[in-house]
């Protein structure tokens, strides 16, 4: 909910991505984006954590390996900017970084990015896993037997035919004749 209210937003975002929302750390690193937040009116001050939201946090290249808690300016839709020089924050004296993050940002010491959507190949990942992996070699396997008993109905033996009304016609015939023998 809260990201479609930014998303309507008209002001610029000032997106800090942590870790973990629920850790000291990061509570007090959010007392510290409430403080920042009233002081610039100007801006919108959120947070989101890597352990409950990382497709989202991924979109700003924000994982497990990226040094967190890492600040970015969003515009809420396609591009955001990082400070260069501030690309993460250290767990001393984070209110002063904030402030040297919002001075560099002002200044235009920033560097344009755009948010990483969804690729093809993510959304193929995604799919293939290793049950939709034995599922495939399972049907490909069922299609092959069926295509190769079809195949074994459809042609024709040689002789076959010929075979089956000889020994329809001599059944018919010894049957014939096995009844005037015995009726003699």
């Amino acid at each position: 909910e809260t990201l479609k209210l930014l998303k309507d937003e008209e002001r610029k975002i000032v997106l800090t991505i942590l870790n973990d929302e629920d850790e000291d750390q990061s509570q007090n690193l959010i007392k510290l984006l409430k403080a920042a937040a009233s002081a610039n009116p100007d801006l919108v001050f959120s947070y989101v954590g890597v352990e409950q939201w990382e497709d989202f946090a991924d979109k700003f290249e924000a994982n497990q390996k990226t040094k967190l808690p890492k600040m970015i300016v969003w515009n809420g839709n396609e591009e955001y900017f990082s400070v260069i020089g501030v690309e993460s924050l250290d767990a001393e004296d984070q209110g002063t970084q904030i402030s040297r993050f919002l001075e560099g940002y002002r200044e235009g010491r920033t560097e344009r990015k755009t948010v990483k959507g969804p690729s093809f190949m993510d959304f193929i990942h995604s799919l293939v896993g290793i049950r939709t992996v034995y599922i495939l070699v399972f049907i490909v396997a069922m299609m092959m037997l069926i295509q190769s008993i079809g195949k074994e109905d459809d042609m024709p033996r040689v002789g076959s035919q010929d075979a089956v009304d000889h020994a329809g016609s001599s059944e018919a015939e010894s049957s014939r004749y096995g009844l005037e023998k015995k009726e003699d």
